[in-house]
């Protein structure tokens, strides 16, 4: 699949989740590398042994202008906090610092390469949508931190805050997510499982509202594309009853450097 980072950009909201849908059958393509269709086994594999899951894509292209500054465009469907279906569709500035070398030893196989150094900083907008309510406008600020363990284990500690404007409403919420991820190596291929989860601080019920759980694993396909097939559930207390959800992602990133 050839893709451009102009083209992406230039395109749809609907058409950059579509992105996903045809990257998926393209996958499936006879003369694939065993990377791919290891990333389908794992997604169809965790579909099938769930009932009544949602299928969540995602489209994330990078491109980075030097060592210290980087911009991504999301374009994906989510569920998270309880929200019903919604499109996100929206760029990030980001800004990381000096690589670590033992950050860089044990993310090495990992394309996304922010992962090698111990601070990124991440601001961005996201317009959300959802039938039959207002655009919510959202302006996200993060702080990642990456810290190397011992047994080559990686744990990431993401602190993000979402500042929405809803039909004239403001509200905020406060979301940390803590991932663990490990290289693992099968004979000359190396995939990258993961586990994280991440609880809500809602402005909306003035609590934690929601803790969501993550299993995963990261294919990297090349020098450009890593597939990430997840799990998601999601357990929502702000409303009585509580309210669980199952959902199977495929993220997809793309990664672009300035020469």
């Amino acid at each position: 699949m050839n893709t451009d980072l102009g083209s992406i950009t230039n395109t749809s909201p609907l058409h950059l989740v579509g992105l996903t849908s045809r990257f998926v059958r393209d996958l499936m393509s006879p003369g694939k590398r065993p990377g791919l269709k290891a990333a389908m086994l794992f997604l169809f594999a965790s579909a099938s042994a769930l009932a009544q899951v949602q299928f969540l894509p995602e489209v994330d292209p990078y491109f980075k202008f030097d060592q210290r500054i980087r911009v991504y465009f999301e374009a994906k469907e989510d569920r998270d906090a309880g929200s019903p279906t919604q499109a996100t569709l929206g760029p990030s500035l980001q800004l990381t610092f000096k690589p670590l070398v033992k950050l860089q030893n044990v993310a090495a196989f990992d394309l996304d390469d922010a992962k090698k150094r111990v601070l990124l900083l991440d601001a961005g907008y996201r317009s959300v949508t959802a039938p039959d309510t207002p655009v919510d406008n959202r302006f996200t600020t993060a702080v990642t931190l990456h810290f190397p363990l011992k047994g080559s284990f990686l744990m990431t500690d993401r602190n993000r805050a979402d500042l929405d404007w809803k039909g004239g409403v403001f509200q905020w919420r406060y979301r940390n997510r803590l991932a663990l991820q490990r290289t693992l190596a099968v004979h000359s291929y190396h995939l990258i499982p993961n586990v994280s989860v991440e609880p809500y601080y809602t402005s909306q019920y003035g609590k934690w509202s929601t803790t969501d759980l993550y299993a995963g694993c990261l294919f990297p396909v090349g020098k450009h594309t890593q597939i990430a097939p997840y799990y998601k559930h999601e357990n929502n207390t702000g409303k009585s009853p509580n309210s669980q959800t199952n959902s199977i992602g495929l993220a997809v990133g793309f990664f672009f450097a300035r020469r």
